[in-house]
């Protein structure tokens, strides 16, 4: 039985990497000619990094990013309304989490895959189902591959998951994100801190990924396909985050501005099913969620974990439907938790009943839902 993972992403990469170390035939199409130095930062939450650590790359992942010991949302001066120590987190998974720019994690991914099993400068264009059950791939250079079954890992936009679910659609937040990485020097104090500012419906992340390294992200309320002026994107970040910490607009200003990202906030509307006959959709081909809880590249990596163990357990059979059985309840509390919270942060009015209903809620029920985040179900 072949499979066919279309997307070298983080989730189609660790798929990849899952079924090598598990002996499970696999191939991988990447419609990139090369794989470039793209994207900014991600968070690796502990649930992401058990999965990395059974797969032998957690100590290139750990030595190429940088852990996070403290995880606070704040106001826009940095005073925190709810602050989280990690120290409970190291005690029960062994670490915490692992901020890292997405590049270096996926350059770590794709170093461990043979390259005689990925395919790049292959875009796919389309599938059909044959008499024999297999399936044909058509890619955009004309060519096409036959396999058992296709997993889709070519994220929200997904030509797979249009062809399989036609029906199926974004969902706008309301929200646009800025995303930059920049040398910086961070206070010590601030090493090892992963801040999320909340202001007057604006918001601002900050986290070092490496040595010299530092990403932010900034999120306000706009339409949708919105467009900035060459050369005065950091202008208009200045002037959006004036009333902010001097840290924050010291970092917009020591950005080069080819290093910054904007893309407006998506997940998807959830769907009944992923899967559909051998066609099977993971991470966010199958289940977009906004990055409010750090959890989109984690909920792809936890996809590749437990789809590999049910091939592996079960060779000859189709496990795309035991699949969507086994993570459907954790991936619809990250999507429906994390467009909550997206929405939250964003309150034009009621800002100090929330801060003040944030910071009463006690630790231990903060911690308790935190541990049942980041521990892989059986």
């Amino acid at each position: 039985m072949t499979y066919t993972i279309i997307g070298a992403g983080i989730g189609g990469l660790t798929t990849a990497l899952a079924f090598e170390k598990k002996g499970i035939p696999y191939q991988i199409f990447e419609k990139a000619a090369t794989l470039n130095e793209v994207g900014a930062g991600i968070w690796l939450a502990p649930n992401a990094l058990q999965v990395l650590e059974n797969l032998d790359v957690l100590k290139e992942v750990s030595e190429s990013g940088n852990s996070i010991h403290k995880i606070t949302i704040g106001k826009s001066d940095l005073s925190p309304i709810s602050e989280s120590n990690q120290d409970f987190v190291k005690d029960i998974f062994g670490y915490s989490t692992i901020s890292i720019h997405r590049a270096a994690l996926q350059k770590i991914l794709f170093s461990k895959i043979p390259k005689e099993k990925v395919f790049l400068n292959k875009g796919f264009q389309s599938f059909k189902e044959l008499t024999s059950k297999k399936i044909e791939i058509t890619f955009d250079d004309a060519t096409k591959t036959e396999t058992d079954f296709l997993i889709a890992a070519d994220g929200i936009n997904s030509k797979v998951r249009k062809q399989l679910f036609p029906e199926s659609s974004k969902r706008y937040s309301g929200q646009t994100c800025w995303r930059g990485v920049t040398t910086f020097s961070l206070a010590k104090k601030y090493l090892h801190h992963g801040f999320e500012l909340w202001g007057n419906t604006t918001r601002f992340g900050i986290s070092k990924i490496s040595n010299d390294k530092v990403y932010w992200f900034a999120v306000t309320l706009s339409e949708a396909n919105g467009k900035d002026k060459p050369g005065l994107v950091k202008e208009k970040l200045l002037k959006m985050f004036a009333k902010y910490h001097s840290l924050v607009t010291n970092l917009i200003v020591s950005t080069d501005e080819n290093n910054i990202i904007r893309n407006d906030i998506y997940d998807l509307n959830p769907l009944k099913k992923w899967h559909k006959n051998n066609v099977c959709l993971i991470g966010d081909a199958g289940h977009a969620t906004t990055p409010n809880m750090g959890q989109g590249g984690a909920q792809a990596i936890e996809d590749a974990h437990f789809l590999s163990n049910l091939i592996a357990s079960n060779p000859k059979e189709n496990v795309f439907k035991l699949f969507q059985k086994q993570r459907q309840q954790k991936v619809d509390m990250v999507v429906n938790q994390s467009w909550t919270t997206g929405k939250m942060a964003h309150w034009k009015y009621g800002r100090g009943f929330r801060n003040f209903m944030i910071k009463i809620i006690p630790k231990s029920i903060i911690n308790k839902k935190m541990i049942a985040l980041y521990t892989l179900e059986k």
